[in-house]
């Protein structure tokens, strides 16, 4: 597994410091505080929460205009049984258009990072590893829920437990058979969910593994799954563009 190296600069204090062209990945502002700032042409992309800019709290007009965007996006946190029937439904509508664009490219720009983010099948690996951690693992308590093809995000503690062959290169094929697997997995949870399963919590599953030993609210496990899916397949669209442009 990839070694995640953290930094900690909590209260540190920059004064005349020249962030221009800066690259942040996996990084915490929460209480930061930015005094006679010049942001121009930045980009953002993370949970955003409390955000003031000069004053006005920015993510009601954040979540307003993405819901705006993307309407299905208030379907993605569901309080019972019926919404995330209704949410996985979305999911399993959406996926199929961005795979077969996927299809028409080169099937070496499938395993090319843009910006040094995930490759197409890197994104459809980790999405395999969050089906295995909080359905497979979580919900169902399967002794051995990871596929050897799964890829767990990049700051994850090591852990030899979980499979993490990052120099891995399997076909487009391959990995959609597995994705095919999973989804079906998560198909059939849902399909059956009741809203007292929903409102509950999971079994406790034992160490070592992620997520780690303990029991989750089985709400918070379907709801990573059904953020989870949505995000990346947005990220791979973004991505998908810059590779056709390549290919």
């Amino acid at each position: 597994m990839a070694e995640f190296v953290k930094q900690d600069l909590s209260g540190a204090r920059f004064e005349q410091v020249d962030f221009s062209r800066a690259w942040f990945r996996n990084v915490y502002f929460t209480g930061a505080t930015l005094r006679g700032a010049w942001l121009e042409d930045v980009d953002v992309d993370g949970e955003i929460r409390n955000l003031r800019i000069n004053g006005v709290d920015i993510v009601p007009l954040v979540e307003a205009e993405l819901n705006r965007r993307y309407p299905e996006r208030t379907k993605l946190d569901p309080v019972d049984a019926d919404g995330f029937r209704e949410g996985w439904s979305i999911i399993e509508r959406l996926w199929p258009p961005t795979v077969e664009r996927a299809k028409r490219l080169p099937r070496d720009l499938l395993h090319e990072r843009v910006d040094g983010e995930w490759s197409f099948i890197e994104t459809l690996r980790h999405l395999v590893f969050a089906t295995d951690a909080w359905v497979r693992r979580a919900i169902l308590g399967l002794p051995e829920p990871y596929s050897p093809l799964g890829l767990p995000h990049d700051e994850a503690e090591p852990d030899p437990s979980v499979p993490n062959d990052r120099g891995a290169r399997p076909s487009l094929d391959e990995v959609l058979e597995l994705r095919a697997d999973r989804m079906a997995t998560v198909h059939e949870v849902i399909t059956t969910l009741t809203d007292d399963v929903a409102g509950g919590q999971t079994d406790p599953v034992p160490p070592p593994g992620y997520p780690p030993a303990g029991s989750y609210p089985v709400r918070r496990c379907l709801r990573t799954i059904l953020i989870e899916e949505w995000l990346h397949r947005l990220y791979a669209e973004r991505d998908l563009a810059v590779l056709e442009r390549r290919g």
